[in-house]
């Protein structure tokens, strides 16, 4: 009896000091260094209304900016550190996941979709939000939907999951695909009648800011599905834990109807089926 007592003295200490390890091994890679410092680098777009974007004063708004806001605040509550200091990097479409990767950012917070070549360079959060590849259009045009789009010019930013959406459908609906830079380019480009179309995520284009709205309407075709998600380090699994747990929390309670709301309930958007079931299945339980 004796002998099988400190059997199991020795065998609660050594699960005692493996828990203790395992606790201490979350402080990892990035995550160790926001820790110790009390600051973490967000990447984010300027032009990704209404995700990520500068308002009138210069700051950094949007509904991804606001979640990952709410993640930094969920990180603090982890590890029971306040004052976690913002330091906001800004980056383009083409830029910000070489950011993220290089160490010039510890996680990126724009309308960026989940791929498996994306998966190459970066880790990717659980999904924030979903969308789709949508064509805007000047509506005095006459194109009413995608197969209109045969034999015209579409304007889409290069190095975008929508671009590979465009080279998809042109291979049904024959058409040119115009690569532009940046999403002031394609507006430009449409609105002086140098392409008949341009393509990017739905809610981007809901949010583009065309010199005369009512002059152009979106065409009802979905042409992909867009998953976002937080870009974050590769490999780096505790940062990347940190981050799933807060969205875990603000998934599961009011927090991500309240963001939802502050951003697409003045637009009339209410959570379709798609978002309701993004915010469901990743409220994962502790």
């Amino acid at each position: 009896m004796v002998r099988f007592a400190y059997a199991l003295v020795a065998l609660l200490v050594t699960a005692s000091l493996a828990t203790g390890n395992a606790t201490a091994q979350t402080l990892d890679g990035r995550l160790k260094t926001i820790i110790s410092t009390k600051k973490i680098k967000i990447a984010h777009r300027v032009d990704s209304s209404p995700f990520s974007f500068l308002d009138d004063r210069k700051q950094v708004i949007g509904y991804t900016i606001d979640i990952c806001k709410a993640v930094v605040a969920s990180i603090e509550r982890q590890f029971k550190v306040t004052g976690i200091e913002i330091q906001w990097v800004p980056v383009t479409s083409q830029s910000r996941f070489d950011v993220v990767a290089k160490g010039g950012a510890d996680m990126e917070c724009g309308a960026s979709t989940v791929t498996l070549g994306r998966m190459k360079e970066v880790d990717f959060s659980n999904s924030v939000f979903v969308e789709s590849t949508g064509v805007a259009v000047m509506l005095k045009s006459g194109i009413n939907n995608a197969n209109d789009l045969a034999g015209k010019k579409v304007a889409v930013i290069a190095g975008t999951s929508n671009e590979q959406a465009i080279v998809n459908r042109s291979k049904t609906t024959p058409m040119e695909v115009v690569r532009v830079k940046e999403r002031a380019e394609a507006i430009v480009a449409l609105e002086s009648g140098k392409v008949d179309a341009y393509a990017s995520d739905k809610l981007l284009l809901v949010g583009a800011n065309f010199a005369d709205p009512r002059a152009m309407k979106l065409l009802p075709d979905d042409l992909s599905v867009e998953p976002y998600a937080i870009a974050l380090p590769r490999g780096d699994w505790a940062m990347r834990l940190a981050v799933n747990t807060a969205l875990s929390q603000i998934m599961r309670g009011s927090e991500i109807v309240f963001i939802f709301n502050s951003w697409f309930g003045q637009l009339g958007f209410k959570p379709g089926a798609l978002i309701s079931a993004t915010f469901i299945l990743n409220g994962l339980a502790d």
